[in-house]
């Protein structure tokens, strides 16, 4: 479709001037977004041609800053959409990204496919290597990387199947979007409704409130609702003592994405189908092979290396665990069927009677703001000198949102951070980090990013209460915001979190280890009504606790991740053909590695496994544990040099963090921790050394 010229009034027409280039949420609207978006195709468009068209010999000014600085309103449009998808959406948002998704993904292959394009970028990179221009290392990585993108892209094929290739990008970005939706619709229609509050005992009495509140939320007159999180294993079986309801609530979970209206299945199996048609005509076996292309894993065969030989310990380990809850439930009620549904509670339970710690008991020390402020914030400030300043003249997506401007040591403006921590039917279940505005030396910007959480929002006038988990989660995000904030590199795609996806959780898996540093824990984890630190006998428990229940993390991680290989390592014609196949394809798949869905179900069932089929996680969840063997190796460096002083963090911060992806991260990692990683720092973490 044309795009008409933009509106000046549209206030995507220019990049914001709000501090930072904040995007000027009080002005935007839905119906900005599709002529931004369609204006911004054409602009980038013309802007390629453009350089392709320049009879200069290419240098780094006309081909390789000058493809970096275009698709600006193309940039600025789309991150206000992908954000609003995820964080705030609507149905008209979710019709209009089903209408542009085919011209998104046309725009993309016109560019990545585009042979003059290639030409010169070619052209530069030789006069680079004979020595005509001068290049940093940054640039010569930003040459080569779009290089390898062209070539991933099927540049190099022939006309033919260059048509067949863009039809399938376009089909794949429409089921992606699709599976998205289904995931988003089928946790909602998924929540518990819960008529009877005995049936609610053990929760505690703020989650309580904050079910009812959800409740009239949803439009209904009365009772409680127990809206679902992303994962299969939902927080509230830990507290629930209703057996009734921890498996109405379990089997809620497991079977999203199998019903009538919001079914997945249909969906997912083409995607699994067309991705391997995708890296058959690209020339590679499967999906995995395209994907760990470009990754720091380089081949699945290395994946499998790394993650099946932990199955074995970790179910070993497992099963330990099992046979001890299911003693708790023999004790507890005579039943000796201990379900999935059951394993949280009596976790729970002996976790309570081996430690005399609970949930409920931590809950009141663990109060939003004064996590933040004096936990998340404060370790970034030990670490980097950086203070976090809220700004209430500011205004985010959501009247929820919150803005805080970043300051560096010397007191001059890193950027902004957003921080959306509630659960609403709008949002998509889980957590992330994403920028509105990268950083970048050439373009004079500074960034702007912004966690998402997912905490129930409590009742009103009542203070937002944490579980130990979603503490560590807020570390988590803010690792990646830090990653993001931190940044300082010159090009725009080499900013911050754009690295290859199996290493852009290490940072973030380093920050949770600062939610545990005694000195902060002292200073966040504080009586939310008296302001007493949490007593020292419950942070001595919780730290003998800190491996209980290992063995089951592991494994339910473990089932998640080796589920997206076993789906994009088959070939298309292995691919099964019916939905009632898909459950099955899943059982096999994982039992032929040794893993017991029944024991433990994966992380994410595949029918709303929104990270692979839906999440740009395909292939690459394995990153999480790739990572963690470089955050667990890392945890130990701090321990060994000090811990949370700004010398390490200014190393820390210098040497990996500030680099983004304009040097090899692994390198990077290398050179900071003065050798390659090792696993067992990994594997004494999860239990599994001795295993």
């Amino acid at each position: 479709m044309t795009a008409l010229p933009l509106d000046a009034t549209n206030p995507l027409a220019q990049p914001s001037t709000l501090p930072y280039g904040l995007p000027d949420f009080a002005r935007i609207r839905h119906e900005h977004l599709a002529p931004a978006i369609r204006a911004g195709m054409a602009e980038e468009r013309a802007e390629v041609e453009a350089i392709v068209a320049d009879p200069a010999a290419p240098d780094l000014v006309n081909t390789l800053e000058a493809l970096e600085r275009s698709g600006e309103l193309l940039h600025r449009a789309l991150v206000i959409l992908d954000l609003l998808l995820g964080a705030d959406s609507t149905e008209a948002l979710e019709d209009l990204e089903a209408e542009l998704t085919p011209e998104l993904s046309a725009h993309h292959d016109a560019i990545a496919m585009h042979a003059g394009l290639q030409v010169r970028v070619a052209a530069l990179d030789a006069r680079i290597a004979a020595g005509e221009v001068e290049a940093t290392d940054a640039d010569r990585r930003a040459v080569e990387t779009l290089l390898r993108d062209f070539r991933r892209a099927g540049v190099d094929l022939p006309d033919e199947k260059q048509e067949t290739l863009r039809a399938l990008n376009s089909r794949i970005a429409e089921l992606e979007a699709a599976f998205g939706r289904v995931v988003l619709a089928s946790g909602n229609e998924g929540a518990v409704l819960v008529t009877e509050v005995a049936e609610l005992e053990g929760l505690a009495p703020d989650a309580v409130a904050a079910a009812e509140a959800a409740a009239r939320e949803a439009g209904h007159e009365s009772g409680w609702l127990l809206t679902l999180q992303l994962p299969t294993e939902q927080g509230v079986l830990a507290s629930l003592k209703d057996r009734g309801l921890r498996a109405r609530i379990h089997e809620a979970s497991v079977t999203r994405g199998t019903h009538e209206g919001t079914d997945s299945r249909a969906t997912l199996l083409e995607l699994a189908r067309l991705r391997a048609e995708r890296a058959q005509l690209l020339g590679l076996r499967d999906h995995a092979s395209y994907a760990t292309e470009d990754a720091t894993a380089r081949t699945p065969e290395a994946v499998a290396e790394m993650l099946e030989p932990l199955v074995p310990r970790a179910v070993a380990n497992a099963r330990a665990e099992h046979a001890d809850l299911a003693a708790a439930l023999v004790a507890d009620t005579g039943a000796t069927d201990l379900a999935p549904s059951d394993r949280a509670f009596y976790a729970e339970h002996l976790r309570r009677e081996r430690y005399a710690l609970d949930d409920a008991a931590l809950r009141p020390y663990l109060e939003l703001d004064r996590v933040l402020n004096d936990g998340v914030f404060a370790a970034a400030h030990e670490l980097f000198g950086i203070t976090l300043v809220e700004r209430t003249d500011l205004v985010g997506y959501h009247p929820e949102v919150r803005v805080w401007e970043v300051l560096d040591a010397d007191g001059s403006g890193l950027g902004l951070f957003l921080g959306d921590f509630f659960t609403r039917p709008s949002k998509r279940g889980g957590a992330w980090m994403d920028n509105l505005v990268d950083q970048s030396h050439l373009l004079g910007q500074r960034p702007v990013v912004y966690n998402v959480l997912n905490v129930p929002r409590p009742a009103a006038g009542e203070p937002a209460l944490l579980t130990w988990d979603e503490v560590i989660t807020a570390f988590h995000e803010f690792g990646h915001a830090l990653h993001g904030l931190l940044s300082n590199v010159r090009l725009p795609s080499q900013s911050g979190t754009s690295v290859p996806r199996d290493f852009v959780e290490f940072p973030s898996q380093v920050n949770e280890m600062w939610a545990w540093h005694p000195d902060l824990l002292a200073r966040y984890a504080r009586h939310h009504a008296t302001g007493e630190p949490l007593p020292a006998e419950l942070v001595a428990t919780m730290i003998a606790a800190r491996g209980e229940g290992e063995g089951f993390a592991t494994t339910e991680y473990l089932g998640a991740a080796l589920l997206d290989q076993a789906w994009h390592r088959l070939t298309p014609e292995e691919v099964p053909t019916s939905v009632d196949d898909v459950l099955g394809f899943e059982d096999r798949a994982l039992r032929g590695l040794g893993l017991d869905p029944d024991l433990v179900p994966p992380r994410y069932r595949s029918t709303y496994f929104n990270h692979v089929f839906a999440g740009g996680y395909s292939a690459a969840y394995y990153g999480y544990i790739w990572s963690e063997v470089l955050d667990a190796d890392t945890v130990t460096w701090f321990e060994e040099n000090g811990g949370l002083t700004r010398a390490n963090g200014e190393r820390f911060r210098r040497e990996l963090l500030a680099l983004g992806d304009s040097t090899d991260p692994v390198g990077a990692f290398e050179r900071l921790r003065g050798r390659p990683a090792s696993t067992t720092p990994l594997l004494v973490r999860r239990g599994l050394a001795d295993a």
